[in-house]
């Protein structure tokens, strides 16, 4: 029998969908699959490319309440309504290439990390004639991931389960396996053996600051903030694709000479989490999935209005986070942390608990299995 071919759709509007796509490439790479990761806006003009991924970016960080509004009217409105149908209609006239790239590759099934893939082959199913599966990446559940004609979605949690069972999806067709992160998580580096290789102390406390993959916040300031809270703190920023937050970040640097550890994007993000006590962070889907595999207690700030703050909403219910309102604010929570050990190993236990370290593993698992099924019908 050859190796299945496993096709993985992202969207590269924020960095979550494209990180849980590569996450489910290396766990088929690890079963000897053939997997294969295409960005959806490699095949739309350069300029839908910029409207559609710039402006989300431009959005969430100038104009977070906006994004929120936008969120929000598009999960109300109904799949049928006219600008719904308009909306559709003008993305699959800008990414008509794909479908040929779909045939060309002759995948045995695909999976899509984000909700616009997932449309568009839900409008081009019949031309395509493989099984064609959903990763949602977040643990809330918007209108536009439900697309008729799915064969099957992988989940974040139980609720999520229960809305697309509420919104007609058929129970069998839904999988809790948490959302898929690198195989990494699941075999971390010890503090000590990571704090080494980095350059830090593994016997002090340590702050780790996070931004998402755009390097959003206002990390000058807090990082400021937390590096006065305690002499022997260390803080460690990762400023992910933003290198001119990462240059602007040098001058504090030098000014707390091995206490403030700075870096842009990395593929070993795992080992900056093995050192910390704690993150301050925003409640992007697949950080929050890192976190919880981790076990690290967060501080959740300036969570974009929508999918985050409903990821916030869940992290906070489970025991694993605790929320600030602003600057003010994660100070306070963080020096609580800190003081509270006994607090801070009960947030790690409960978010150890929830973690799913090994989901792109679960889905990858799954969709072999239904492979099989079908080449033996």
């Amino acid at each position: 029998m050859p190796v299945p071919r496993v096709l993985i759709l992202s969207v590269s509007a924020g960095a979550g969908h494209v990180r849980a796509a590569q996450a489910l490439c290396a766990a088929g790479a690890g079963m000897a699959l053939d997997t294969m990761h295409l960005d959806v806006m490699d095949f739309v003009p350069p300029r839908f490319r910029r409207i559609y991924t710039d402006l989300y970016i431009s959005m969430v960080g100038k104009y977070p309440q906006a994004w929120g509004f936008l969120y929000r009217g598009m999960h109300r409105a109904s799949a049928q309504d006219r600008s719904e149908k308009l909306r559709r209609w003008f993305e699959r006239r800008q990414a008509r290439t794909l479908l040929p790239k779909l045939q060309a590759l002759q995948p045995d099934a695909i999976i899509c990390t984000h909700f616009m893939p997932a449309e568009l082959l839900s409008h081009y199913r019949p031309a395509i004639g493989v099984p064609v599966y959903v990763q949602i990446t977040d643990f809330d559940l918007h209108r536009l991931w439900v697309q008729p004609g799915v064969d099957g979605y992988f989940v974040g949690n139980e609720e999520i389960a229960f809305g697309l069972r509420a919104a007609g999806v058929a129970a069998s067709k839904i999988h809790v396996t948490g959302l898929p992160i690198m195989p990494a998580f699941s075999q971390p580096v010890t503090r000590t053996a990571a704090a080494a290789l980095l350059g830090l102390q593994a016997s002090k406390p340590t702050v780790l600051l996070m931004g998402g993959g755009a390097g959003l916040g206002n990390f000058e300031s807090q990082a400021e903030r937390l590096l006065a809270i305690d002499p022997a703190l260390q803080v460690i920023a990762l400023t992910g694709k933003n290198t001119v937050l990462l240059q602007r970040l040098q001058p504090l640097a030098q000014r707390y000479p091995g206490r403030l550890l700075t870096q842009g994007a990395t593929p070993d993000v795992e080992r900056f989490m093995a050192c910390a006590d704690l993150v301050v962070t925003k409640s992007g889907g697949l950080t929050s999935a890192e976190c919880l595999a981790m076990g690290l207690p967060m501080v959740i700030t300036a969570p974009i209005p929508g999918q985050e703050e409903r990821n916030a909403d869940y992290l906070v219910e489970l025991g694993a986070a605790l929320k600030a309102a602003d600057a003010l604010g994660v100070e306070f929570r963080v020096r609580r942390l800190l003081a509270q050990p006994l607090l801070r190993q009960a947030m790690a236990a409960r978010a150890r608990a929830a973690g799913r370290p090994d989901a792109a593993a679960a889905v990858m698992r799954c969709v072999l299995t239904q492979i099989a099924a079908l080449a033996y019908q």
